[in-house]
């Protein structure tokens, strides 16, 4: 009778703990024990949290399930991984207060390449007021990572000092960004604000981003991607690359950058490759741009090289850079060389590159006509750009 008693409790306490959160949609990680002092890891009660929310079913008269990081409140997060897929066909996170990582070396637990990442879930959005603190510790972790979140939507969050990259998209499919704020010291490096690879249809907007490195960064399996209104600095630029390293087979395609400002960068509108690989670069476009004081507003480096002091092994073989167009530039650069590079291997060289209404003063002498240094390059030049010159192209 005593052991029918036991398995009688332990099924009811199963079953009872089963319930609690039985139609529920709106889970608040305050009820599933997070403290919220900035002080406390909260990290196991999020996954709860999360486990209640990817087990919950969407109903008509319930909404999307959503998982609230309520205001007013600081938590800690060691790294940790939320994945899909989930019962529901879409679900909601939102962020109303701050997220820190820990703020010392020492006092991370575990060492990932990734701090906060999202895998295999579908139709994920992730808004709100709060802010995603990195606390640029020195773990040289990428802050938030999505895999496979195809319809993707990141909105109105304030992301700072990620220990590297801020925001990661990898596999993900139908992604929309937008009015985000990014922001690392200018000479932090490799805090890249929103790296993308291996993924389509992507569009991001309405954004401010200042880093020390890539505001933007279009890496392999990049196509279709639309950025515009974006405001660029400090940091490097928007860039197609780096690609190709370490002979490596390497694409991005239908690139459109429209409407942005590059506001002291250390680049503007940067395709970079590195010598020996292979693949192509094509159909990419840099329109209607505002230049404030970027030092290289305009470049294309087939020659990239960030590893052996610099000095990596020359080779002929190359990216294959092709269709490229550079439409309505214009603003200020504050370098005393060149504000148009084309850097470009001898085969193939880069193939097809357009420009027009290029309109680019320099801030250390607004009287001096712009300049530029071209190399095996080929397409049609605006009047303005001296590329057009016949010597220009073929050195």
């Amino acid at each position: 009778m005593s052991k029918l008693l036991v398995c009688f409790l332990i099924f009811c306490n199963v079953a009872l703990s089963n319930s609690i959160w039985y139609g529920q949609t709106t889970f608040n990680v305050l009820q599933f024990d997070a403290v919220g002092d900035g002080q406390t890891d909260d990290s196991e009660a999020f996954l709860k949290a999360w486990e209640a929310l990817c087990g919950a079913t969407e109903a008509n008269d319930t909404g999307t399930p959503t998982l609230v990081v309520p205001a007013g409140k600081t938590f800690l997060l060691q790294p940790i991984k939320f994945s899909g897929p989930c019962k529901s066909n879409s679900v909601h996170v939102q962020i109303l207060g701050k997220i820190v990582a820990p703020n010392t070396l020492l006092a991370w637990k575990e060492c990932k390449e990734f701090w906060i990442s999202f895998s295999e879930v579908t139709n994920l959005t992730i808004n709100g007021t709060g802010e995603i603190d990195g606390n640029e510790c020195g773990k040289l972790l990428q802050a938030i990572h999505f895999y496979k979140c195809d319809y993707l939507q990141l909105r109105g969050l304030k992301h700072l000092d990620s220990p590297k990259a801020h925001i990661t998209i990898n596999n993900c499919n139908n992604v929309s960004v937008s009015n985000l704020h990014i922001i690392a010291p200018e000479d932090s490096p490799n805090t890249d604000g929103i790296d993308i690879s291996m993924s389509t249809f992507v569009n991001i907007r309405n954004s401010t981003i200042g880093t020390g490195d890539d505001c933007i960064a279009l890496n392999n399996g990049s196509s279709h991607i639309n950025i515009t209104s974006i405001v660029c600095g400090p940091g490097h630029g928007i860039s197609v690359g780096s690609l190709g390293e370490d002979g490596a087979y390497e694409t991005a395609e239908e690139v459109h950058v429209r409407n942005c400002t590059f506001n002291g960068t250390k680049n503007g509108a940067r395709i970079k490759t590195w010598q020996g690989g292979s693949g192509y670069v094509k159909g990419i476009s840099f329109e209607n741009i505002t230049l404030i004081g970027a030092k290289n507003p305009i470049i294309i480096d087939q020659y990239y090289c960030d590893k052996n002091g610099h000095n990596c092994k020359p080779s002929a073989s190359a990216v294959n850079v092709s269709n490229v167009i550079y439409r309505g530039f214009q603003g200020t650069y504050a370098n005393e060389e060149e504000a148009i590079i084309f850097d470009c291997s001898n085969t193939p060289g880069c193939q097809n590159v357009t420009m027009n209404q290029i309109n680019i003063t320099s801030t250390l002498d607004p009287g001096k006509n712009i300049s530029a240094a071209c190399k095996n390059v080929n397409g049609t030049f605006d009047p303005a750009v001296p590329c057009s010159l016949w010597a220009y192209l073929h050195p």
